[in-house]
């Protein structure tokens, strides 16, 4: 009996190993497309469109820069945080507790597939991460409180209650798919020029693999 089938194939003609992910794999328009047709959320918010993972990491990154004092390579690893999701999917935080190590072992692995194919360090620094994880927390009290049926007390108590930021510094209406995918590729193209221009340090570690060329 043949092995389990364990790549998928993407609409560029990529075909991404999911156990040993290859950064040559990797395209933007595959992370963008991907994204914009995942739920924040189980797709349980108000609207007539689902709240996507590409607009979620829209969000996030623009409450990291407005936090932080930041370089352009470090705003690209805020917005490609949930990245590995345009293969495995933005499954809520009480299941991924239920399924355990297998799923985040697959997630991590991906993450540092996507984040070698731009250039930037498979693994961010600690100190990086940490400001990410709260900006996603300030994105998720907005998501659940204007958009999940939270209450404020409510979300406070999960994800704590946003200083410095309001609902109105970020785009938090959902959109239809099409126009979250060219929102989120467009905020990537426009940092990375950023980035290309001011010859911009990669953040953390130094080993990465930038401009990873194409087979």
């Amino acid at each position: 009996m043949s092995a389990p089938r364990a790549w998928q194939r993407m609409l560029s003609g990529r075909r991404l190993d999911l156990l040993d992910p290859s950064p040559l794999d990797i395209e933007l328009s595959d992370i963008a497309h991907g994204l914009a047709r995942v739920a924040r959320w189980n797709g349980q918010t108000a609207g007539p469109h689902a709240f996507s993972v590409a607009q979620h990491c829209v969000v996030v990154e623009e409450i990291f820069q407005r936090l932080n004092r930041v370089t352009p390579a470090e705003r690209q690893v805020a917005l490609l945080h949930d990245a590995p999701e345009y293969v495995i999917g933005d499954m809520i935080s009480p299941f991924k507790a239920v399924v355990g190590g297998g799923y985040k072992t697959v997630e991590k692995r991906i993450e540092a597939a996507i984040h070698l194919r731009f250039g930037l360090p498979a693994t961010p620094a600690a100190t990086l991460s940490d400001k990410i994880k709260k900006a996603d927390r300030v994105a998720a009290f907005f998501e659940a409180t204007l958009l999940a049926g939270f209450s404020s007390a409510e979300a406070a108590t999960f994800f704590g209650r946003p200083r410095a930021i309001t609902a109105d510094m970020l785009p938090m209406t959902p959109l239809p798919a099409p126009e979250a995918q060219a929102l989120f590729a467009e905020r990537f193209e426009r940092i990375e020029a950023e980035r290309n221009e001011g010859a911009d340090p990669n953040p953390g570690n130094t080993k990465t693999a930038r401009g990873v060329p194409q087979p």
